[in-house]
């Protein structure tokens, strides 16, 4: 599972060079194609994965992401990807996951090798962040279209939708992976889904990307409109099957990548609209990255013009430093990568001097006393620096990492903390001599003698 650092290869291209923003939400790999879930009080986000100097969509695997407070998300790896589905040859595009009866599905479009068409598959997990395995061994449905997008209605039926250059939908029986009838083609008229003018084979506005979900009563089809470069529009209905009627835009063509991927979840009482762009350095249209927005619906349930901005979404509440954080917990961050740890998740690595980690609104309270982390490394070590508000803000501790004899050779250690108090953005900071230093784990701070953690 453990990458040996020395034989790493990180483009310097990934690598945001300041932590000047929030938005993208991820800077250490390419995202695309947000997919949101809420589930026990966090946010779990699936995503496409762009590779490193794409020149097309290539795309081996997904990714998920979580979040309790919207800025600061947790790396949980890749659980999904090509080779879980036997049947499988190539592009890992745009999916989601719905959670129904304790079992989490995720429909994916993946091209067959039997036919070369794109199809959709279904994986199950009994968890959020997997793994997941092929439900069926092979594909659920089949037509050479992509981008599904599975909606569970308040009667219980799941309706299945998905499409490009058409929409189509199927009702899921109550298994999830299988369905009734045959497939439905939604007829796409300009009265349903807008007016596209220059192309005679697409009268409408629909291009790919449906994200269906109700609210109030009543339906949302949330997708990519007009190629290229695309923006987001909208449609509601009074059913789960239409009549569709065009509501407008929600997000107008912006940055940099020519596609682009809607998903809109509410969570703590707010409602956000995730997307993509190609914001980070080398990104475009083959190398994008998620973002977020928060919004509110107008009185009469429309949705309002929503711009990219690189502030991203307010933070809601804080984070508690007094308990077990995963070093890939991560506001934004600098230099840094992830992979799989030996004593299971992921840990942060290739760490170089000067490189940093970002972690927003860290609730201190009266104060901390300590510092602990969980950490590696098959070199001499480095030092780990507790800085507040930036990368060159006030120092509160330093702690020494030294060499561990392997880069999954864990060891825990611990240094005194001074001046840690109140809610602030904490860095961790690292320095030390050339190549790379250390792996992190996990880290915790100890509450002062006379300051309780946070409840």
């Amino acid at each position: 599972m453990a990458l040996v650092l020395a034989f790493a290869v990180v483009p310097a291209a990934v690598q945001p060079t300041a932590a000047r923003a929030d938005n993208p939400i991820v800077q250490h790999v390419y995202t695309a194609d947000p997919a949101p879930l809420v589930h026990n009080g966090r946010v779990y986000l699936y995503t496409g994965h762009d590779e490193d100097g794409s020149t097309y969509f290539t795309m081996k695997d997904w990714r998920v992401w979580s979040s309790a407070d919207m800025v600061n998300w947790t790396d949980h790896g890749s659980p999904l990807g090509l080779t879980t589905f036997s049947w499988a040859s190539a592009d890992a595009w745009a999916g989601q996951v719905v959670n129904r009866n304790g079992r989490f599905y995720w429909y994916v479009p993946v091209k067959s090798r039997a036919t070369g068409r794109m199809a959709i598959g279904v994986a199950v997990s009994d968890s959020p962040t997997g793994p997941f395995r092929d439900a069926l061994g092979r594909p659920l449905v089949e037509n050479g279209e992509i981008d599904p997008t599975v909606f569970v209605d308040d009667d219980g039926q799941a309706y299945l939708y998905w499409g490009n250059p058409n929409l189509w939908y199927v009702r899921l029986n109550a298994d999830m992976t299988s369905y009734a009838g045959s497939a439905t083609r939604i007829p796409l008229t300009t009265a349903g889904f807008g007016t596209r003018t220059g192309d005679a084979n697409r009268p409408t506005l629909y291009e790919e990307g449906p994200w269906v979900y109700k609210r109030n009563g009543l339906y949302y089809l949330v997708f990519a409109a007009k190629c290229c470069s695309e923006f987001i529009a909208y449609s509601t209905a009074p059913g789960p099957t239409g009549p569709w009627t065009y509501r407008g835009t929600i997000m107008p063509t912006q940055g940099g990548s020519f596609t682009n991927h809607p998903g809109i979840a509410d969570f703590k009482g707010n409602s956000y609209f995730f997307y993509h762009n190609g914001a980070l350095p080398g990104g475009g249209g083959y190398t994008r990255s998620v973002a977020v927005e928060r919004f509110a619906y107008n009185a009469d349930g429309t949705i309002p013009l929503i711009n990219m901005t690189n502030t991203g979404a307010p933070q809601a509440g804080t984070l508690d430093p007094y308990t077990r954080q995963e070093a890939e917990t991560i506001a934004w961050g600098a230099g840094i990568e992830t992979e799989p740890a030996a004593e299971g998740g992921m840990n942060v690595g290739w760490i170089d001097n000067g490189d940093h980690i970002k972690v927003k609104g860290v609730g201190f309270g009266a104060g901390a006393s300590s510092f602990s982390a969980r950490v590696a490394s098959g070199n001499g070590g480095g030092t780990v620096e507790l800085r507040l508000g930036s990368t060159s803000g006030t120092v509160v501790g330093r702690c020494g990492v030294p060499g561990t004899g392997g880069w999954q050779k864990w060891t825990t250690v611990t240094c005194p903390v001074s001046g840690a108090t109140g809610t602030q953005d904490l860095y961790l900071r690292f320095t030390g001599g050339s190549g790379y230093l250390l792996n992190m784990d996990w880290w915790r701070f100890a509450p002062g003698a006379t300051a309780t953690a946070p409840r």
